[in-house]
């Protein structure tokens, strides 16, 4: 059951990427890349027999359309956090499929149930989320697969970097290290994870603040609080003061049934 507190910070992650629908794509560079290499890994370990699929935090469909479009005879299942923004990646068109607003880290299904289970760039927003991959993995018919991307703790390191220079603790969530995903991991027999560097062409902090709002992110941390105005000059000073430039770590893993 999810407390008073954990209900109202996924009422918030909603809400943030509601208002993010409608101009995600335009600030969504790294997202892009990251459910193309999703959607990739998927075909190379599951390239028949699937049948049902489940999409776990579907954004505007960049991951959606891609897996249609390699499993067009599919049932798929697509769910996001936000109704925004599922509203938003079913009338990109091209999508036939069930959509569901759904917390992914509590998933109405119950039973193993799908063949294959995709998420790109979602499971950071989990409360807790070694307990959210064991329970997604439950939905796993036999021989089933979960196929995912989330980010990794070296992911923003420079903005991070700037808050530490002025003694301040970025907003930004604690995400886990590689290591961290693959003990995750070892509990499943036939599981993998690596990592990949994107750069993040920001140009400057006002440019890197533009991207986190434009693709919605703008919930920070739990029992982090945004910064004064004047923290927040400071910090943008630090950052550029080594240059304009960022860059995500996203983390990749699998878990076979």
């Amino acid at each position: 059951m999810i407390d008073g507190s954990r209900q109202w910070r996924k009422q918030r992650i909603s809400d943030a990427f509601g208002a993010a629908a409608a101009h995600y794509d335009d600030h969504a560079g790294p997202q892009r890349l990251a459910a193309a290499l999703v959607a990739d890994i998927a075909q190379r370990q599951k390239p028949d027999g699937v049948t049902r699929i489940l999409e776990i935090g579907c954004g505007t469909g960049f991951l959606t359309r891609d897996i249609q479009a390699r499993w067009p005879g599919a049932e798929m299942v697509v769910t996001d956090l936000s109704p925004g923004m599922l509203e938003q990646a079913a009338s990109a068109g091209h999508v036939a499929g069930r959509f569901l607003t759904m917390d992914g880290e509590a998933p109405i299904f119950d039973g193993p149930w799908f063949d294959l289970i995709v998420s790109s760039l979602a499971f950071q927003w989990f409360d807790d989320l070694a307990s959210g991959i064991a329970r997604l993995a439950e939905l796993l018919r036999p021989g089933g697969s979960l196929i995912f991307s989330t980010m990794g703790q070296g992911s923003f390191a420079r903005w991070r970097t700037a808050h530490a220079r002025c003694g301040l603790v970025a907003g930004v969530p604690d995400y886990p290290t590689l290591d961290d995903l693959r003990a995750m991991l070892a509990r499943f027999g036939d599981a993998f994870a690596f990592d990949e560097e994107y750069a993040l062409d920001c140009g400057g902090a006002r440019g890197l603040i533009a991207h986190l709002r434009g693709i919605g992110a703008v919930v920070p941390g739990e029992g982090r609080a945004p910064l004064s105005p004047g923290d927040l000059r400071r910090v943008m000073a630090a950052f550029e003061a080594e240059g304009s430039n960022d860059s995500y770590q996203i983390l990749f893993g699998r878990v076979t049934r």
